[in-house]
């Protein structure tokens, strides 16, 4: 039997209020498309209009259209099950027929927002309007991405790191930072002190690595990408040498460190030192740090093993 395929009786178009005055993001969409998300922020209200236009000026008949703003996360490994978060409806039209265009207005008041948008490798958090019109036969859906920013205030203190790492009667170094949080346009600027060298160091890299881990035990995923890496030393040091690090993070493709967001997945980020000898092997110390995605985006640099905390603060 011949499989017969219907397009869309309908075009339905998604205005929402005051986008052209909002920051936008860009992100992939399907086959790597590019699509353009207003940014809204934790307890405003999305508002907006609706409009439904029949094609070739023939009527329909529906048995309903209602709008949605839903938050979900969608786990790539677990496609077709969606973890709506948030879902908030509204009825704009009793089932009835549609001969011509028309317009609906929506609102939903002072939304909250509880997690961050994010588009990772195994994972997306999204916050989206959807149009439905029920039919019998051919419903149609129409969805609407946007962008989302939840503020946190950042912590008062500011303290500087300082830590040794090496291996015993061979290497012994200390490393020094000067603050303990950044902002996304800010330097990291450190310092690192050759005590002990009895390996022939031939250069030494420095490098931030994004983490994501989705799911949990027996079904965890992990999955690394390197953001950037770059050479901070060339040549064998000698005891007591200072080489300097100077971290310019306003270049990078950043995004907040996520910790167990609703029990679905987690971002972390580590500063990742590597010395490599004569011999090509490798020595590295990993530093995790947060992004705090605020008016500034700050980095915190911790112990491995210590808790952590991300905050947002509001834009001037």
């Amino acid at each position: 039997m011949a499989a017969y395929f219907f397009s869309s009786p309908v075009d339905v178009e998604v205005k929402l209020e005051d986008e052209e005055a909002r920051k936008i993001v860009e992100i992939k969409g399907e086959k790597d498309a590019m699509v353009r998300c207003p940014v809204y922020y934790d307890g405003e209200s999305v508002a907006g209009q609706i409009t439904v236009r029949v094609r070739d000026g023939k009527k329909i008949t529906h048995d309903g259209i209602k709008v949605e703003f839903v938050g979900s996360i969608e786990l790539f490994y677990d496609r077709g099950h969606h973890h709506e978060f948030l879902s908030l409806s509204q009825e704009l039209a009793a089932p009835g027929e549609l001969r011509q265009a028309q317009t609906f207005d929506f609102l939903f008041k002072n939304v909250e927002k509880q997690f961050e948008s994010y588009q990772g490798i195994n994972v997306k958090l999204r916050y989206f309007v959807r149009v439905q019109i029920s039919r019998r036969v051919g419903g149609v859906t129409k969805e609407r991405d946007v962008w989302v920013h939840s503020y946190r205030m950042p912590p008062d203190s500011n303290n500087s790191i300082k830590m040794e790492v090496g291996i015993e009667d061979c290497l012994h170094i200390e490393f020094e930072y000067n603050k303990s949080k950044y902002h996304l346009k800010d330097v990291i600027v450190g310092k690192i002190y050759f005590l002990l060298v009895r390996i022939k160091i031939k250069h030494m890299e420095l490098s931030i690595i994004r983490r994501e881990t989705t799911g949990s035990p027996p079904n965890q995923y992990n999955e690394s990408e390197t953001i950037t890496k770059f050479e901070i030393m060339d040549g064998a040091p000698v005891r007591g040498e200072m080489i300097p690090i100077r971290l310019f993070l306003g270049g990078f493709d950043l995004t907040p460190t996520f910790r167990e967001v609703n029990k679905k997945f987690s971002t972390r980020y580590y500063l990742n030192l590597v010395l490599i000898d004569e011999e090509n092997r490798r020595y590295f110390k990993q530093q995790v740090f947060i992004f705090l995605i605020t008016r500034y985006t700050y980095i915190n640099l911790i112990d491995l093993f210590q808790e952590i905390t991300i905050f947002r603060i509001p834009e001037n």
